[in-house]
This record gives structure tokens, sequence and C-alpha cells, in this order.
């Protein structure tokens, strides 16, 4: 059985910087980890490359061939390795043993996990080749200044559980940036009346039934839930980590130890 992190999120929400960050955290305890980059667009990376959609497919190769702009020819290039799933990825996955643990850094396009089937026809062949595999949505914590972005953010993160449909950890990213540690408690656990609070401050009055309807729909399906990720710690890191091994079963032979987030530790 293997293991493995499918890493999402918005462009910008750090997913790059989470896995170097994941792997350098790893590689200090003495673990192994294989970072593979599914992002054709990719030019740098401060972690060495497992596995490349780049040897695949790549978006330069495919903008300048077929004439497409980086939206589309992103699409292009992520239903070129779903069509490949049975070969070149197969190929690829051969390579590694039952118990290694893969993290695979997505490209940031909103909608590759949220209604197009790609990374869902890629999660299942996952999943038939019996890896234990968790969705790690990250969402930019500086977010939580413009509550009508956080709530965007929130049903990203719900539309990707339900289109996914596999183990599902939200977190709160950039986290070192944020000056009021406070402040992020209302938002680790979203309550309907406090975001309906805060999106009727912001938006207009003929807005309110909408606003209603939106709180709702994150309370009713109550899933929604954020770990905050301070990479400059690697406390932090562990506690996330140790978060996603509980979901995908990693270690479970272990004690996974897990303590509640005071935001009193980072001041």
């Amino acid at each position: 059985m293997g293991f493995a992190q499918l890493v999402i999120g918005p462009a910008g929400s750090g997913k790059s910087t989470y896995c170097s960050s994941l792997y350098q955290h790893c590689e200090t305890m003495g673990r192994t980890i294989h970072i593979v980059n599914l992002d054709p667009a990719a030019e740098h990376f401060d972690y060495p490359v497992a596995m490349d959609i780049r040897e695949l497919i790549s978006l330069d190769d495919v903008m300048e061939e077929l004439g497409l702009g980086p939206n589309g020819g992103l699409i292009y290039c992520m239903e070129n390795l779903e069509d490949s799933l049975d070969h070149w990825l197969a190929d690829e996955l051969d390579n590694y043993l039952d118990d290694d643990y893969l993290v695979f850094d997505c490209p940031g396009q909103i909608e590759l996990f949220t209604h197009v089937p790609v990374l869902r026809n890629f999660v299942d062949h996952l999943k038939g080749k019996n890896f234990n595999l968790c969705a790690v949505y990250l969402l930019d914590s500086q977010f939580m200044t413009d509550v009508p972005k956080y709530i965007s953010g929130c049903l990203a993160s719900l539309s990707a559980m339900v289109q996914l449909e596999v183990p599902h950890v939200n977190i709160l990213s950039k986290m070192d940036l944020v000056t009021d540690k406070k402040a992020v408690e209302n938002y680790l656990n979203p309550e309907a009346k406090i975001l309906l609070s805060e999106l009727n401050k912001h938006m207009a009055p003929r807005f309110a039934n909408l606003n209603k309807a939106l709180a709702e729909l994150i309370d009713d399906y109550n899933m929604v839930n954020f770990i905050p990720l301070n990479l400059r710690k690697e406390s932090s890191i562990q506690y996330v980590l140790s978060c996603i091994d509980n979901c995908i079963q990693y270690g479970e032979d272990s004690d996974v130890k897990i303590k509640d987030f005071d935001p009193d530790e980072d001041d």
C-alpha cells in the first residue's frame, strides 16, 4: 500500500513552498518522501523532483504548437495526463515501493479540482494502484482580511471535497505573515452566524438573502475547517503532517499526538 498527498488550492496559495518545506522537514527527520510535479507550467523547484509531468508534456510546447493561451493550454496538458494514466503514470509509479510516500504538487487552476474531471480520474487511478490518498487544500491566510474571498475559498474547498471524494485536510497557509493571530480563531472552524455578519458588513443590503444562503450552505455541510500553518515553525509543519498521516493511516502503529492550535505560541 502506497501513501500520497494531493496538494491543491488557488494559484499563489503556497503549494510549492509547502511541498519544499515539507521535504526539508522530512529530510531533517530522516523520513523519505517523494515530490511529484504535476504543473506543466512550473519552471523552478526548491526540492528534488521525483516525477515531472513536463517529461510527458509542457505548457510552453502546447502554447507554441497549438496556439492556445495559458489557461486553455494548461487544461490541454492535464487532459493529456489523463489520457496517459495507464501508460506514462503507471510506468513512473512502478519505480516506487508499496510503502513509499508521494506528494503531488498540482497546478493552481481552480476548475481542475472543482468540476473538470481530470484530477478526479487521477485520484481514482491512484486508488486503483492501492494508494491511501489525502487531498491537502491550501488557502492563503491573507484571505481573512477579505471575508468574501474567504467565503469563496471555503466554497472552493467544499467543491473539491465533493468532487474528489477523498480524505481532505484544509490548511491556512502563510500564517507567518499574519500579525493578529487571535483573529484567526474565528476562521479555523467557520460558523454561519459569524460569516453572515461579516458578509453583510461588506456587501450591499440587496445581497442579504444570498449571503444567508452561502453561510448556511457551509454550515449545513459542516465539513470545512482549517489548520493554520506557519512554515517558519517546525512544530507547525509536524502538526500538519501528523494530521495528514492520520487521515491516510500512515504509521498507524505509531501514536499520533495532536494538540490544539494556540495562537499565543506565535507571539
